[in-house]
Order: structure tokens, then C-alpha cells, then sequence
């Protein structure tokens, strides 16, 4: 069987469990955004002028503000790609709906919507939890929110830590940076994991056929050789003082030169103090120290591209990309943030954001 030469992809809705084929008929614009912080989020717009679908009036009416297909809280799935080979690309609930009118133009209906864990932002607490783990704060947040729970991530057991005045989802990013952890929801599951741990797809991008537009480079700006976490252990009687150097990026690179050895040997020792937060025991501050220098190394590469439309790209994707030159060729790149856009005038494409640790050979 051989491949088309030339594909159409369309988004496909279903909404409340029913495909939807007059939303992609009257779409005018489609933006499905995520990142590594999770809450996948989506802006549709859609021409809105035409019968009434009841067969009340033969007038031209606004379609779409009459609930019957669009309304707050209904499910939204929406898949994009080749026919044959859609993708799934937001699951989520609607919850937001706009008209606009402008003179001589039709009248447009936009819709936001965001994935189960809005659940999460919409829920602001005041509480603390003893004896715990990170993991274990993620487990029981996903239980209280009907969520299943896909936990996989190394960390110290606190003693006591509080979430105070804040949301579900602010307090889950907030545990997950201290460690570089991830935090997304999919098929109705919390997942918390680190970088490590999450699978993703691996996609080869070509520039010259798979890239439309890109940027890469390579910055040593915020790279350090060592970072410090200080504090006191009360039960211990005595001061906190942990460091993270250069052997906790080795396991990050399987070629190359990381940007901390890089910056040793072209500037020197820089090493980095961090004192936002006090640890209360040595486990917590190894931890956020190596986490800490892990966050700055790997975006010590980063690129920006555009794909004529890539539907299965998502966060945690793994990429090589090719033809951009030695040193940003190759494989160990980490999608961090994707955008799935669709519109009249250019069809599917995809813009995302990528970073590495290592710097390739330069011929």
C-alpha cells in the first residue's frame, strides 16, 4: 500500500460523547497549549452564522449559543492528523464560551477549556501533612479529585509541610520543583513523575522537510559548576550544608559536553546558593540541590521550532533533530512545552520548545 502524497489534517470533535462534524466544518482557529508544569489547555473559535439546526425560523441565526452543542462543563475530545491516523490531542471539559461581532464580518463563538486538572486549580486549601513523602502528597491529592495516580519519583520524607492558601495545582508545582518532577493528567489519571521516568514518543525532525522555522542555542548564562542548599537540622543541633557538582549531570548525557563542564573550563568555578527555601534535614537539601543544577543544565541547550503538523508531539517527547548543524544534531532532546495549532490560511502546525544537556561535537 503506498503512503498519499499529500494529506489534509482536520481537527475532529466529540463533544458530551458525540462526533461533532459541524464544528470542524465552521472551525476559524484551534490552539491546544501544554508545558512540563501541566494543565492542558484549548481555544477554539468557529464561524457562527447559518439555520437554525432546531428548524425553527428559516432566518440566518448564531449558531452555537443555544447549548445544544456548546456548554459549560460538557467534555471536549479533540483529535487532529491524517484521516486514518488521528492523534488525540486535548481531553478536557468546556469552561468558557464568547461571541464577538464585528461590521460586515460573521459572528464568531470561542470556547476555552482545560483538562481535569482545573479541578485542581479551582481548589485552594489550607492544611499540612506529617511524615510524607512528595509522592505520597501527589497520591492522596489525585485520590480527593476521583483521579487514579501514576507515581514514580525518588525524594526524602518530610517531617511536616504545609499547603497554605493554596491551590491543589499550585501546591503539586510548587512540591514537584523542588525536585524537577513533572505533574500532567491523562485518561483520568494524576500522573507525578520525574523527567526520567515520563515516556514520551520518539520523533525524528528534519530541517529542511519536517521544520518549517527554527532556533536553537546554546547558553552559558544561568549554567552553574555547583549549587549549595544551607539549613539546620533542629533535632540534630547542628547546620545544613549540601552540594550538588558536576557528576549529578553525567547521568543526563550520553555524548557530548555538558554546559557546567563547559562553563569550568571556559569561565571557572560559578557555583550557586540557594536560599529561598530552608531544609530541615541534609536528605531534603541534597536533593533540591542536585534538582536545582539538574534544571540549570538542562536547558543549557534549547530550541524553538515550527512542524508543518507533528499530531503526536507532545510533553515528554524524546527528539533528534537533523541538519541543524553539529552542535545541535542528534538525539537527547526533551519536548518541554507544545502547541498544536489549526487555522483556514496555513492548516495544522505545531510549535514547540525543546531543551538538552550537552552540546555536540563541533567538526
Amino acid at each position: 500500500m503506498t503512503e498519499p502524497f499529500y494529506a489534509i489534517s482536520t481537527p475532529v470533535f466529540t463533544v458530551a460523547g458525540n462526533r461533532e462534524g459541524a464544528l470542524a466544518r465552521d472551525l476559524v482557529r484551534l490552539d491546544v497549549e501544554e508545558s512540563t508544569e501541566g494543565l492542558k489547555h484549548l481555544h477554539a473559535r468557529f464561524h457562527a452564522r447559518g439555520p437554525d439546526p432546531a428548524g425553527g425560523s428559516e432566518d440566518q441565526i448564531v449558531l452555537y449559543l443555544d447549548g445544544r452543542v456548546l456548554d459549560f462543563g460538557r467534555d471536549i475530545h479533540v483529535e487532529i492528523g491524517p484521516l486514518g491516523d488521528q492523534q488525540a490531542i486535548f481531553d478536557g471539559r468546556i469552561s468558557a464560551l464568547a461571541a464577538s461581532y464585528d461590521e460586515g464580518q460573521a459572528p464568531e463563538v470561542s470556547i476555552d477549556a482545560e483538562d481535569r486538572l482545573m479541578d485542581l486549580r479551582m481548589t485552594r486549601r489550607m492544611r499540612h501533612y506529617e511524615s510524607t513523602t512528595d509522592a505520597d502528597i501527589a497520591g492522596a491529592i489525585a485520590a480527593e479529585h476521583g483521579l487514579g495516580s501514576d507515581l514514580d519519583l525518588d525524594g526524602p520524607t518530610h517531617d511536616r509541610i504545609q499547603q497554605w492558601n493554596m491551590s491543589d495545582l499550585a501546591f503539586l508545582r510548587e512540591r514537584a520543583r523542588l525536585l524537577q518532577a513533572e505533574v500532567w493528567v491523562s485518561d483520568d489519571t494524576l500522573h507525578f513523575k520525574a523527567r526520567g521516568r515520563r515516556d514520551g514518543p520518539e520523533i525524528t525532525l528534519i530541517r529542511g522537510r519536517d521544520l518549517i522555522a527554527v532556533e536553537a542555542r546554546a547558553d552559558l548564562a544561568e549554567q552553574r559548576t555547583a549549587v549549595h542548599v544551607t539549613g539546620y537540622d533542629a533535632a540534630a543541633r547542628e547546620s545544613i550544608d549540601e552540594e550538588a557538582g558536576l557528576d549529578a549531570v553525567a547521568a543526563e548525557i550520553t555524548a557530548g559536553r555538558s554546559g557546567p563542564d563547559l562553563l569550568e573550563e571556559a569561565f571557572g568555578e560559578r557555583v550557586s546558593y540557594r536560599v529561598r527555601e530552608v531544609p530541615l534535614v541534609a536528605s531534603e537539601a541534597a536533593d533540591w540541590a542536585r534538582a536545582e543544577l539538574l534544571r540549570r543544565a538542562r536547558r543549557f541547550l534549547t530550541v524553538r521550532g515550527v512542524t508543518n503538523g507533528t499530531p503526536q508531539m507532545a510533553v515528554g517527547c524524546r527528539l533528534t533533530l537533523e541538519r541543524m548543524g553539529a552542535p545541535f544534531d542528534g538525539e537527547g532532546w526533551y519536548v518541554t512545552r507544545v502547541r498544536h495549532s489549526w487555522d483556514l490560511g496555513s492548516g495544522h502546525r505545531t510549535r514547540f520548545e525543546a531543551e538538552r544537556a550537552a552540546l555536540g561535537v563541533r567538526q
